[in-house]
């Protein structure tokens, strides 16, 4: 690895531009980079489907062809305010100048897979197909992930460059998602003059979220309501209120079920004090969990200890990119990248850190390789 290189490449890509939406810049400055190393892919063609700057882009460092192909996945764009991001070192750290976030979720694992093909490619180290596959979107939905045809990835598993905690994580269970919209309606009358000729939707979804359990429901379970708007005036019985919640489990199961529990308890309240809701759920990803004695795990704990960390396998409370290729298919692990105080303007990113990621993403190749080889 060269350290200089791979420093001043995460410097140079962090100042691209690239919030969720406005990928067009950043997709472009990273398919110049991929055919200059010779990768062979394509921009899929997703972009009318999502709306969004750009579309994926898919690439293979192509290898031994009996060897089975492996990915690594990471997303190019970031959460806001990411605009004019100027980055600085200080102490082993890499800084924004406070105003932004710094971007290093994900731009810390996308320069860490370029530098890692740079180095299978200049030490040549024996290999398979590596595919490398960048989304965008990622930070608002996984919409990248979601709209791209999984039919376009041959490999035998993958790894999302994209976790918390320090490398060596591996992330092998996260949650499935659903996102609930109800809307609330009651009945407009006079505040002041006939309240009583009213039916509050404030009310009635203030009374139907009083029954429900929220927050923590156990140790694989979350809910949430998370905003409530409705009304037009101190001096009118509010007629409509819209909510929108969350639930978030590794159970499957339990995920169904909570998200029953709120849809039901705002169907029934409504009915029961003279008025109505209607509740949408939708499922925003679904679960991802490989076990502890798959490949994809057994070669990432087995690459870990071979760069002189411990494997800390762990479950996660946030979906990402992963979730989606493991959903449709491709057995998909989280790695931790290392990076501190993502989505603020506090973050940073150990040089360190950057440095053992490229490593490991290099020694699950060469792990994979020999695996197959035996």
């Amino acid at each position: 690895m060269n350290k200089d290189r791979l420093t001043e490449q995460f410097l140079e890509i962090v100042q691209i531009d690239s919030e969720s939406g406005a990928e067009r810049q950043v997709a472009d400055y990273l398919k110049n980079i991929l055919t200059e190393l010779e990768l062979s892919g394509f921009e899929d063609d997703t972009r009318e489907q999502t709306g969004y700057g750009a579309g994926n882009l898919i690439y293979t460092l192509k290898g031994e062809e009996n060897i089975p192909a492996v990915a690594f996945m990471v997303h190019m764009d970031t959460v806001t305010p990411g605009v004019g991001v100027k980055p600085h070192i200080e102490d082993g750290y890499v800084y924004s100048d406070g105003t932004t976030i710094l971007g290093s979720d994900d731009k810390a694992g996308v320069s860490a897979v370029i530098e890692a093909v740079k180095v299978l490619k200049e030490e040549n180290i024996p290999h398979g197909d590596v595919e490398v596959i960048i989304t965008v979107g990622e930070e608002t939905g996984l919409v990248g992930a979601k709209a791209l045809d999984i039919k376009n990835i041959k490999s035998k598993f993958g790894y999302a460059v994209d976790g918390t905690g320090q490398v060596g994580t591996i992330v092998n269970r996260a949650p499935s998602q659903t996102k609930i919209k109800a809307q609330i309606y009651g009945k407009k009358a006079h505040a002041g003059i006939e309240p009583e000729k009213g039916i509050s939707a404030i009310n009635l979804a203030a009374k139907a979220i009083s029954k429900m359990e929220l927050g923590r429901i156990d140790e694989e379970t979350t809910a949430n309501i998370g905003t409530i708007k409705g009304g037009q005036a101190t001096n009118i019985v509010a007629d409509h209120a819209e909510i929108l919640a969350e639930v978030r489990s590794l159970s499957d199961e339990k995920l169904q079920a909570e998200s029953e529990k709120i849809k039901t308890a705002f169907e029934e309240t409504a009915k029961a004090l003279g008025g109505s809701a209607d509740v949408q759920v939708d499922l925003m990803y679904p679960s991802l969990h490989a076990k502890e004695d798959e490949a994809v795990i057994t070669t990432a704990a087995e690459a870990v200890k071979n760069i002189g960390r411990q494997a800390d396998i762990i479950s996660l409370g946030g979906g990402s990119d992963g979730n989606i290729f493991h959903g449709q298919g491709v057995p998909t692990a989280i790695l931790g990248v290392g990076y501190e105080y993502i989505h603020t303007t506090s973050e940073r990113m150990p040089l360190e850190e950057l440095y053992k990621m490229t490593d490991l993403i290099v020694e699950i190749v060469k792990v994979h390789y020999a695996n197959e080889k035996k």
